[in-house]
């Protein structure tokens, strides 16, 4: 299915003048960061060609289709939560870290956004509210903008299919380097998650630092 404007030209109609897409990659890695793209657009009508959810892309065309975004809409950030956070805030946490991390870049670029698409069926950016126990938020911390979940919107929407390639090809691009200094973990082919190759090195290895130690990992005493 092609990407369209369909959910932001609908934010923009109900009054919002900037609508960022976001989507996230590596929630499922078991090494390495949890990424988050934004995409942020003002009203227009058109996207580079070629656009859509990264994982429809293979790596060359992800390449080409990020530098092809790096003039569209009014304002592009990928950030990331490492692997030290995932296992201190849990997933949910470390995305939404991750996520206002990106937010905060576009906010300091001079770009204030108004509403948000987000893949999934999960709100994970928005904070819960606080309870009477909860630490007191910082007072410069900025409330998040209101958040339209899009189930398969990386399909859908050509922001948050933005977010998504902007994303794959930033953490891609971490994984690969991280490679030279872990090799036996093949993480130039498998990115962080689990294959085979990963999977017996843990078994023979144990875990690296980039690994998420909370997360069941397999041992040297596994089979």
């Amino acid at each position: 299915m092609p990407v369209s404007l369909d959910h932001e030209r609908s934010l923009w109609d109900a009054g919002a003048r900037v609508v960022a897409g976001i989507d996230e990659v590596g929630r499922g890695a078991l090494a390495g960061p949890v990424t988050v793209g934004v995409c942020a657009l003002a009203p227009c009508d058109e996207w580079p060609q070629g656009l859509a959810d990264s994982k429809r892309l293979s790596p060359a065309r992800r390449e080409r289709m990020a530098d092809a975004l790096a003039g569209y809409g009014v304002a592009r950030a990928v950030a990331h939560a490492s692997p030290a956070e995932i296992d201190a805030l849990g997933i949910v946490g470390a995305l939404r870290l991750a996520g206002t991390r990106a937010l905060e870049s576009i906010t300091a670029a001079g770009v204030v956004v108004d509403a948000i698409l987000l893949d999934g069926k999960h709100d994970w950016l928005t904070p819960p509210e606080a309870s009477l126990f909860d630490e007191p938020a910082p007072a410069s911390a900025a409330p998040t903008p209101p958040v339209m979940m899009v189930i398969k919107g990386d399909d859908a929407c050509a922001s948050i299919a933005a977010g998504s390639v902007l994303a794959k090809v930033e953490r891609d691009a971490l994984m690969v380097a991280a490679h030279a200094d872990y090799p036996h973990f093949g993480w130039d082919g498998n990115k962080g998650y689990g294959a085979a190759v990963h999977l017996d090195a843990l078994r023979e290895h144990g875990p690296s630092d980039l690994h998420r130690r909370s997360w069941a990992l397999p041992t040297p005493d596994a089979p």
